[in-house]
């Protein structure tokens, strides 16, 4: 490292030194969330318009296309998430993400600015070719790597600003939450409104403007933020308990798990606190059985700590797989709902909606109700289950799994009786607040899932993991986004076969002339079997927190956990401690020197 970087940290182990880190250090951070979703949430409600008629798109290419884009963004976050805890901190991992982020708005804006850099009708479902498709594909990649990035990043670097166990860790997510809804709740009225009436490439100028001041303000707050260094891949620690206990598949595991591999705090080279060990699975132990004749090696026998995060890791799996389904109907809300409001009266007295404007309306009822979520619902919940956060992050994920059932059954009604009246009296289409429904639903399921998820995959990762591990959230709107554009294709190809009109559900652009409202009906069931699964694997899951517990009983009951291991160890066993309250990453938590 730098003699300048080496000064640029001072190692400290509270946040309250200097008045770093709280609530005025993640102000900054909301304005830049805020300020950031005012362009992109608008763009992606509305970029299925813009392919259609600029990019001269077919309706299931649109859709594919937008769809993609987001699945693309949200897994390029892993990568944020994991340069920010290996290579970087999570503010200059922000800051090179950000500005590729920058780099993409500016290409798109001059793309759509000049007529020669779009494409010209044909009849084809593409009509993309030569230099053109380079630049808008181009600019598509890079908006997706530069967003991803900073996603992955981000929410980490906020709620470093907090006390692990600080019960204002889980405020934080829902004003996190509430600054992005907010900004997008003004990116799709204005920037909308804009794009549709005045000219696509001065939506995306607005964009632009509105990404570079939120970084502006974001590098205002560095002064305050608490900053940490990276540690040791995640990933190479997750390798090494692999390859270690796939190597010891043959070797028997001790009946005393007393006498697994640990190394006490002086010896080690980290502030990263000890993990108590659990009984699932034990394979994964065997990575932590102490060689009995050769010196031990990183990639000889983990610890019981190492072997424990891959354990945590193993477990928050089935989690992210559980929500994928959720976020597949969100993409058909944020493409094909956007197509239904096209068709319909978009009229309020004289004024005229923009048809992506639709979604502003579960933006504002988030607006409104995570307000009142946060301060009255979480402290009389909390009287009652004496949880800190009202109700656990598995519950809260839970009741926005149930919301999104039932957003999808109404959205599948919906369809029918705009379908039946628009056949019956195309003159005459239903109103577009019938969409209001189903937006408002699903954007109360969005407040629950996306804050609980967050929240969770933060507070129960291991500590050098906090970055990629928030980016488990982004992975499963990742996979739903991918999901949402194969379930249109195999649909379409299933039943172009078994139709008596030798046409599928979704093909064309007419949406009269398909059965979107079938394809509803689909994701609905297909959400029911999806929220069984997931009570299995919530009930399953066993906390974190717990383990703490168990280690505190051990530690009162007088349990002695020290033992006698081979001189080649040259190491001994002790007792695990209860994670630090100020714990907040497997290296040593940093704060800038003024």
């Amino acid at each position: 490292m730098e003699e300048g970087t080496k000064l640029e940290y001072n190692s400290v182990r509270s946040c309250k030194i200097k008045g770093k880190g709280g609530f005025r250090a993640s102000s900054f951070i909301y304005g830049f969330v805020g300020l950031d979703n005012i362009g992109f949430v608008a763009n992606m409600v509305s970029m299925v318009l813009y392919l259609s008629f600029k990019m001269h798109f077919d309706l299931s290419g649109s859709a594919n296309t937008v769809t993609n884009l987001l699945g693309s963004t949200y897994l390029l976050s892993i990568i944020g998430g994991f340069i920010s805890d290996t290579y970087l901190s999570r503010f200059h991992t922000i800051l090179i993400f950000g500005t590729v982020e920058i780099l993409a708005w500016t290409l798109m804006t001059i793309q759509a600015r000049y007529s020669s850099l779009q494409p010209q009708v044909c009849d084809k479902s593409n009509c993309l070719e030569g230099g053109i498709s380079l630049l808008f594909y181009g600019s598509l990649c890079l908006l997706a790597l530069g967003t991803g990035g900073v996603r992955g990043a981000l929410p980490a670097l906020g709620a470093d600003q907090f006390e692990h166990k600080d019960p204002k860790l889980g405020r934080y997510f829902n004003w996190l939450l509430l600054s992005s809804v907010s900004g997008s709740a003004i990116g799709v009225t204005i920037i909308v409104w804009v794009s549709t009436n005045k000219g696509w490439w001065m939506g995306f100028l607005i964009s632009l403007v509105g990404t570079f001041l939120g970084f502006v303000i974001f590098l205002f707050g560095k002064p305050f933020y608490r900053l940490q260094l990276p540690a040791q891949s995640p990933l190479t620690r997750i390798l090494q308990v692999i390859s270690v206990a796939i190597r010891n598949r043959k070797v028997q595991l001790p009946d005393n798990p007393d006498q697994l591999y640990e190394i006490n705090e002086k010896q080690s080279d980290s502030s990263e606190p000890k993990i108590a060990h659990t009984d699932q699975f034990r394979c994964l132990d065997k990575a932590a059985v102490v060689p009995k004749t050769m010196e031990p090696t990183a990639w000889r026998v983990c610890t019981v700590t190492k072997v424990e995060e891959v354990k945590i890791v193993t477990r928050m799996l089935p989690i992210i797989g559980s929500t994928i389904i959720m976020n597949t109907s969100l993409a058909q809300l944020q493409t094909f709902s956007v197509q239904q409001g096209y068709r319909m009266n978009r009229h309020f007295g004289s004024f005229e909606v923009p048809a992506p404007s639709v979604p502003v309306i579960p933006l504002l009822f988030m607006c409104v109700l995570i307000p009142i979520y946060d301060f009255l619902f979480v402290p009389f919940a909390r009287k009652i289950t004496n949880q800190p956060s009202g109700i656990t992050q598995l519950q809260r994920v839970g009741v926005g799994l149930v919301l999104s059932i039932i957003s999808m059954a109404i959205a599948a009604l919906v369809e029918v009786k705009r379908k039946n009246q628009s056949l019956k009296n195309p003159l005459e289409p239903i109103h577009v607040f019938w969409l209001s429904f189903q937006y408002a639903i699903f954007g109360i399921a969005d407040m629950f899932t996306l804050v609980g998820m967050l929240e969770f995959f933060y507070k129960e990762a291991p500590a050098g993991m906090r970055s990629l591990s928030t980016s488990f959230t982004w992975i499963s709107l990742s996979f739903g986004y991918f999901l949402s554009s194969a379930f249109v294709a195999i649909i379409n190809s299933v039943t172009k076969r078994l139709s008596p009109s030798k046409k599928g559900w979704l093909d064309g652009q007419d949406l009269d002339l398909n059965n979107l409202q079938l394809f509803y009906w689909f994701l609905a069931i297909l959400s029911c079997l999806n929220f069984i699964n997931y009570l299995y694997w919530a009930s399953w899951y066993k906390y974190k927190s717990s383990d703490d517990d168990n280690l505190n009983t051990n530690s009162k009951s007088g349990h002695d956990n020290n033992i006698v291991l081979p001189k080649s160890a040259s190491v001994s066993r002790v007792p695990f401690l209860k994670a630090n309250e100020n714990e907040g990453s497997s290296t040593q938590e940093t704060e800038e020197t003024n």
